[in-house]
């Protein structure tokens, strides 16, 4: 058991569902497999389920812990701040692939 250490720059969606909520309501929620440590109160970029930048969301809360299953499960509560232009995303998203979703050498 281990806390994994998120990229302070990365809040990404693996369900639609999740960021049509955001999107739609200012406000959402996601689910991770695992124990994992979100920056409560920070600013960070969110990308979609195919790793495309979309929107600068701030983090309010970050609850680890065991679900019913007995899943290790982490939930992340988050407020939309804005949506990025065409421009800012399609820079965010080549810098994210570099960074975080390409190939790892």
């Amino acid at each position: 058991m281990g806390f994994q250490t998120e990229f302070n720059s990365v809040c990404k969606f693996k369900s639609e569902q999740e960021l049509y909520e955001l999107l739609e309501y200012g406000k959402g929620k996601m689910v991770k497999s695992g124990f994992r440590v979100y920056p409560t109160g920070q600013k960070v970029i969110a990308y979609t389920p195919n790793n495309e930048a979309i929107a600068i969301v701030r983090i309010s809360a970050s609850i680890a812990e065991i679900n019913f299953q007995g899943e290790e499960v982490t939930q992340v509560e988050m407020e939309l701040v804005r949506k990025l232009t065409d421009e800012e995303a399609r820079v965010q998203t080549a810098l994210a692939y570099e960074m975080f979703f390409g190939e790892r050498g």
